[in-house]
């Protein structure tokens, strides 16, 4: 067999093959025996048809047939001879076979490409990593929020104040006033002074009580489109947040005892949760610095298998019918995420090839142990957990991310920034307004 290899580019390969009749003839008459027992001849028995017969009544049929299983029995034989693995369905062309003759083909496939890492010298890439200043309206928030999961709803006699809730059935009205068929919200808690209802909505849910019956207009999508509200009001509610005393601290945080204990255990979590933010932002900033700085060319079908996995979750999620899932729609948003996370995958392969990085069974077990230690009362839970071989491996691939960010930190020209978190709520209230 003779094969010869075309580089088409970074990814493409053609490979032309040339099978001698010497080479073929055994396989053809096994596979003529084969369709002998499929044939029918007056004056023969099933698979005891002479080849010169068959060759005679079938031949084009013959050749069809035993091409169909030579092409992708000499393509694999090719690909393993020249150690090729392609990530996609070939396409096969200029195929050539007659009885007696040789055989030959093309073949056009993708194949992952091999990323040579540049030369990388101290502070190759700039990257910011981000330091949060929090402040003690941040323990506030959290209190607060603690205290509004376990809050309770009291009825109100006197009239909607703001910040009051009203719990109403809504009935949308056409432009005569008259309610519309099928358009009825039922039993839907507003809030006064929140969301839809400011301005002169405001005003006019201000001292509504049971049993009122209120006009307004309310917006009804991202638009701004306002449509004629008839609200029937069932009852006005305010909420009642619990005291911080020691029954409220011992449902909330176990660890603690006095508010002062729970504000420092809630300022550790803010702590933790910024310092994971920022570390998370960092992480992602150094890889995507090694991506621009490589520049790798990846292999189209690699997206589009990775998206075609990315459907299949969603799918499998179920979040979304099976008929409401709009697959373009999901390839189009993800396509930038998709070839982004290719990149980093070829690159994150070529600098563990290039540096011989490795995680062993002993690094695996060490991290394992570190969890079985910060948590001893789920030692068994743990243990049953990381039995499982899928789960040891994302703990093993975790590792891996370490050990390729931390060689690449050695190239980083690092920036650190203060923000406070203040400046982040301004924004997070601006774009809520």
């Amino acid at each position: 067999m003779e094969i010869n290899i075309k580089e088409i580019n970074a990814f493409e390969r053609e490979i032309s093959v040339h099978v001698p009749w010497a080479e073929l003839e055994d396989g053809f008459n096994k596979h003529a025996k084969k369709f002998s027992k499929k044939v029918n001849l007056r004056g023969f028995r099933p698979g005891k048809v002479p080849m010169k017969v068959l060759l005679r009544q079938f031949k084009p049929a013959m050749e069809e047939d035993f091409v169909e299983h030579a092409l992708n029995l000499y393509y694999l034989q090719a690909l393993k001879e020249k150690d090729l693995l392609p990530v996609n369905k070939a396409e096969v062309e200029k195929v050539d076979f007659e009885h007696e003759g040789d055989m030959s083909f093309t073949a056009k496939f993708e194949i992952e490409p091999e990323i040579k890492l540049p030369k990388l010298r101290k502070r190759a890439f700039k990257v910011q990593k981000t330091n949060y200043i929090h402040d003690q309206e941040d323990i506030d928030r959290v209190i607060n929020d603690l205290r509004r999961n376990h809050s309770t709803m009291e009825t109100v006699e006197t009239g909607a104040e703001e910040d009051n809730f009203i719990l109403a059935d809504l009935q949308k009205l056409d432009a005569t006033g008259v309610p519309i068929i099928g358009k009825k919200l039922e039993k839907r808690y507003l809030k006064v002074g929140g969301g839809v209802i400011k301005d002169e909505n405001l005003e006019k849910l201000k001292g509504a009580k049971a049993d009122d019956k209120i006009r307004m207009h309310l917006t009804e999508n991202e638009q701004g489109e306002k449509s004629e509200y008839e609200v029937s009001v069932i009852n006005v509610e305010k909420e009642v947040l619990p005291e911080i005393n020691e029954e409220f601290i011992k449902k909330v945080d176990p660890d603690a005892t006095t508010e002062a204990e729970l504000r420092a255990n809630v300022e550790k979590r803010i702590k933790d949760n910024y310092e994971q933010r920022s570390k998370e932002a960092f992480e992602r900033q150094l890889s995507d610095a090694m991506i621009e700085k490589v520049n790798p060319e990846f292999a189209p079908s690699m997206v589009e298998s990775y998206l075609d996995h990315m459907v299949e979750d969603i799918k499998q999620s179920g979040q979304a019918g099976a008929n409401e899932l709009d697959e373009a729609k999901v390839r189009e948003t993800y396509q930038s995420v998709a070839e982004r996370n290719m990149k980093w995958f070829l690159v994150r392969k070529a600098v563990i090839n290039e540096n011989e990085l490795e995680v062993t069974k002993e690094d695996v077990q060490t991290e394992i142990q570190k969890l079985l230690d910060r948590s001893p009362q789920h030692t068994k839970e743990i243990e049953k957990y990381y039995k499982k071989p899928s789960n040891r491996t994302r703990i093993e691939d975790d590792l891996m991310e370490k050990k390729i960010l931390d060689y690449l930190l050695q190239f980083a020209k690092i920036k650190e920034v203060d923000v406070k978190t203040k400046n982040i709520r301004q924004q997070e209230e601006h774009t809520h307004d």
